[in-house]
């Protein structure tokens, strides 16, 4: 028997993450276009299939697959991994999102590196919202301030809140973080009325429907399109 063409596992793939998406969206009462997929890495199958917005974790990798790619003009490019200060260059200069930013001074070298033609970079303030020691994230007591600092940066336009709550078992254990990381964006948008804060980046293969239920806007979305992967070296 032959085994089926990566293209044909891809469209397999994102159909039925399309399918669990639309219906997770039905099963909480929202429109079907109230959240985006964000694939989280790239294969050009995806591309033709109608996916345009992709999500990266490690920027070398991700800007040798946007000069690969560069004839597919009109991916939009989220950075979603760990942000240290001397990669806030490349992901200023190449990319249209960025999840993770997570202080102020990150921040600031993403605003004071942004390109002059280039629309304002969306930032999501990454939350640490279960407290973990080992996970990147401002505390929901910071994330005030933080805000704050970032809606005075002018080539940056704050859009929200993104979290990796840590990993829980059953539906109701899933969702209470993640409705932490919800009611964090409804205290922003009651201080900062007149800002943009319309993004919630939450979700990913294992906890979908919870976040769907909570309000997610953006999931991220790798292992249930592309399977499992190594860690780039």
């Amino acid at each position: 028997m032959t085994a089926p063409s990566a293209s044909t596992t891809t469209a397999e793939s994102l159909a039925a993450v399309r399918r669990r998406l639309a219906e997770a969206l039905a099963a909480a009462g929202r429109p079907a276009s109230d959240a985006r997929l964000l694939a989280v890495s790239l294969i050009r199958e995806a591309w033709h299939l109608g996916q345009r917005e992709f999500g990266e974790n490690y920027v070398q990798e991700a800007l040798e697959k946007q000069a690969e790619l560069a004839e597919l003009d009109d991916i939009v490019w989220h950075f979603i991994g760990p942000l240290q200060s001397n990669k806030t260059r490349d992901v200023a200069e190449h990319f249209a999102w960025v999840h993770s930013v997570d202080r102020e001074k990150i921040a600031r070298r993403l605003n004071d590196q942004r390109p002059d033609g280039l629309p304002p970079l969306e930032v999501c303030l990454q939350v640490n919202i279960s407290d973990e020691a080992t996970k990147s994230g401002v505390s929901l007591v910071e994330l005030p301030a933080l805000a704050e600092a970032v809606l005075t940066m002018p080539r940056l336009r704050l859009r929200g809140l993104m979290a990796i709550p840590a990993p829980a078992e059953g539906l109701a254990a899933q969702r209470e973080p993640l409705a932490r990381l919800r009611e964090a964006l409804e205290m922003l948008r009651e201080h900062f009325p007149e800002s943009p804060l319309d993004t919630l980046s939450m979700g990913m293969s294992a906890d979908l429907e919870a976040a769907i239920l909570e309000g997610a806007t953006l999931v991220r979305l790798g292992t249930a399109l592309f399977g499992e992967r190594e860690t780039p070296r």
